[in-house]
């Protein structure tokens, strides 16, 4: 087994190797904390090779991003005098890179779990490496909870390591029980230049003079750090303008590979870069030449609101460590400098550490894995941030609307089935239901996965979006945007074993596969308001009255946002009446009118919150009837239906300031009704006033009391 030359490694890391190594071989579990530049991504799974001299098991190492997975593996093939895909290779997604003489895997977070689908208890894995753990991502974070899971219950001899540069190690230490190793970085000074308020709407400008102005005033590359896509494009154009001297850089996660390659190569003639970076830039990657840091001090969450069943892309100021991480990116080389768009006042009020990807995101892909493998409590299972409640108990209605589990939260066949797609649950859904059509409902979720090819460039008819990636794939010209669509694709029907299609599309064959991945917003058109629509899941959302799709009667909706508490429809296709039969739910439904305080007992043709026809019935709701109709109507109308006084206001105002992590950090009154499930009193669908039992109700005691469930 080949080893690294270590006289030759001129970094921090190699002084505490043996102490990293020693601890491995006695310990369960290890922290790793290194400050930037330590060189511990390249250096530490080489070190440990050695623990695997006698065994036929390898490392894999977890890294949050494509880019620095394939670059952190390339540079420890280069240290050992390989070629990637021997001893080191990787895996990420539709690429591959290793062979049987392969030790050191480097895989994107979430291929891990994938990997644990078909292999629960690591057999062939010695060490998994969580690398920039601080980043908090889910995958990160689902992929330490289960490999914690088979280690407790079948693999105690699975050693666990977590590298992080910034991370609060002293919780994640006594949550594992693991050691800390502490590594200096290699960080030469940073001058950090506070250069005031940053206007928002004027980020583009701003952020392009103070470029300009460090390009006059110091030496070096310059990487700048923007929040998103749109303000890196519009910056460099504004500097192209400008005919500024230095070659410009653009670096983000939707960006062609060879293209995020070159940002982060010295120019191949030695001219000055400007790199325009989104938080990819942040870790990991050492990007050759930097000695001036410009921070904008934004980033772009994807946030998921339960209550709409929506993400939102959010731009919102980062973290204190986050900040730190950005300006060390100056220092890797040589001293350099950091510009902050912001105040100190400003940077002494940021949080400490940034929040955990889980408390904002969608949790249907994790409660599919967690069924999956019979987990149908998450408290099983360790969490450094546990998951939030309302979101998974929304993932849980989802799964069981998508047919992936059962009324008693068991995982069905076609959720198995689901659960091998390496998608969305709704997509997941829609390919394994489209068996007649499954050509067309390939190309609909490959289209989904990416960003709107014609964003701003057409209506809302997504059906127009895939004639055209049917067209220019059948000629042969696929663009930029297009390609990357054709790349899922062409990854699906290898999957599927089937070949592609470019026949002309159905509009109306797209709305019904549509309904398939979003039963959940199936639209009709509201009598009397054009361009106005009833959504199954209760909602109402609107399409621009000069849309073609505006006149359609009934439409599935597959992207759209909730501004204003009415959301615009952005991608959706039209249904066909004829289709709907086999959507429709012919059922006996109880509801319960508060205002009333009574409960209407009816036969209905329904579509989700659309109901067709309605059949007044005589007859008595069931106990169980009227507990589920009182929970649904706290979920639709908790506004209505709870009592907020001052106690619940000051303690939802106690919790926001504390400012701590935790899966309660953005709670509001949503969050009861989401979860009334839990907290409804048993008998009160019994009681002779039912409406002011639960008027009675101490909210600020239900709160407490789901906080410390």
């Amino acid at each position: 087994m080949p080893k690294i030359d270590l006289s030759q490694i001129n970094l921090p890391i190699v002084e505490i190797l043996p102490e990293v190594v020693q601890k491995i071989k006695e310990e369960q579990n290890l922290i790793l904390n290194a400050e930037a530049g330590a060189g511990k991504s390249t250096i530490i799974p080489l070190a440990l090779l050695e623990i695997l001299q006698e065994k036929k098991q390898k490392i894999i190492m977890l890294e949050p991003r494509r880019l620095a997975a394939k670059s952190i593996a390339q540079r420890m093939s280069q240290l050992i005098g390989e070629e990637v895909g021997n001893t080191v290779g990787y895996r990420i997604r539709f690429e591959t890179r290793i062979s049987e003489n392969t030790k050191i895997e480097v895989v994107t977070e979430g291929i891990l779990n994938k990997m644990m689908d078909s292999d629960p208890d690591l057999k062939d894995v010695a060490i998994v490496i969580f690398d920039e753990f601080h980043e908090r991502s889910i995958h990160a974070d689902v992929a330490l909870a289960l490999a914690r899971f088979t280690q407790q219950n079948s693999r105690p001899d699975l050693k666990l390591l977590i590298m992080s540069a910034t991370l609060n190690q002293e919780l994640l230490a006594k949550a594992l029980n693991a050691k800390v190793v502490v590594s200096k970085g290699r960080q030469f000074p940073v001058d950090i230049v506070y250069a005031g308020n940053l206007d928002q709407r004027l980020i583009a400008e701003l952020t392009a003079e103070q470029v300009k102005k460090a390009l006059k005033e110091d030496e070096g590359d310059v990487l700048v750090f923007l929040p998103g896509q749109g303000e890196i494009l519009a910056v460099q154009d504004l500097l192209r303008k400008s005919k500024v001297k230095a070659e410009i850089y653009p670096l983000f996660g939707q960006l062609a590979w060879h293209k995020q390659w070159a940002a982060i190569q010295p120019h191949p003639q030695g001219k000055r870069k400007i790199v325009l970076a989104t938080s990819i830039a942040e870790t990991s990657l050492t990007i050759e030449g930097i000695k001036v840091v410009i921070d904008t001090g934004l980033k772009k969450n994807s946030i998921f609101d339960p209550n709409t069943a929506l993400n939102s892309l959010k731009t919102e100021s980062i973290s204190q460590d986050e900040a730190t991480q950005r300006a060390g990116r100056a220092g890797r080389l040589a001293a350099g400098k950091c510009y902050r768009m912001w105040t100190e006042a400003e940077q002494n009020l940021k949080p400490s550490h940034r929040l955990a990807e889980i408390l904002h995101a969608d949790l249907a892909n994790l409660k599919l894995d967690l069924a999956a493998r019979n987990i149908h409590e998450s408290k099983r299972l360790f969490w450094l941030t546990p998951p939030p409640l309302d979101k998974l108990i929304y993932a849980e209605n989802l799964l069981i609307q998508l047919e992936a589990l059962n009324e008693d939260k068991n995982i069905t066949e076609i959720g198995k089935q689901m659960h091998q797609l390496p998608c969305h649950p709704r997509l997941a859904h829609m390919l394994v239901k489209s068996t007649e059509n499954l050509s067309l409902a390939i190309d609909l979720a490959s289209l989904l996965e990416e960003k709107d090819p014609l964003y701003k460039k057409a209506g809302a008819d997504i059906s127009e979006r895939i004639q055209m990636l049917r067209t220019l794939r059948g000629e042969n010209r696929l663009g930029r945007n297009f390609k990357k669509i054709e790349k899922i694709a062409h990854s699906y029907r290898a999957l599927f074993k089937i070949k592609e299609d470019n026949k002309e599309v159905d509009p109306y064959a797209i709305g019904f596969l549509l309904a398939m991945a979003y039963p959940d917003r199936i639209a009709s058109a509201k009598r009397g308001n054009n361009a106005q629509f009833q959504l199954s899941n209760g909602s109402i959302a609107a399409i621009g009255h000069k849309d073609e799709l505006a006149d359609e009667s009934w439409l599935t909706v597959a992207n759209m946002d909730a501004r204003g508490g009415m959301g615009k429809i952005f991608l959706a296709a039209p249904l066909n009446p004829k289709d709907l039969m086999p959507l429709v739910k012919n059922q006996r439904n109880v509801s319960w009118d508060f205002d009333e305080d009574e409960f209407e007992v009816s036969n209905d043709l329904s579509i989700g919150n659309i109901t067709l026809k309605k059949e007044e019935l005589d007859d008595e709701p069931n106990s169980k009837e009227k507990r589920k109709a009182i929970i649904k109507a706290i979920q639709l109308h908790y506004d209505e239906i709870l009592n907020v006084n001052d106690e619940f206001l000051n303690y939802l105002e106690e919790i926001k300031e504390q400012k701590n992590e935790t899966e309660y950090s953005d709670i509001n009154l949503a969050f009861l009704g989401i979860t009334a499930e839990k907290w409804l009193p048993e008998g009160i669908e019994n009681e002779e006033n039912i409406f002011k039992s639960i008027q009675e109700l101490s909210l600020t005691t239900i709160l407490k009391s789901l906080l410390k469930a």
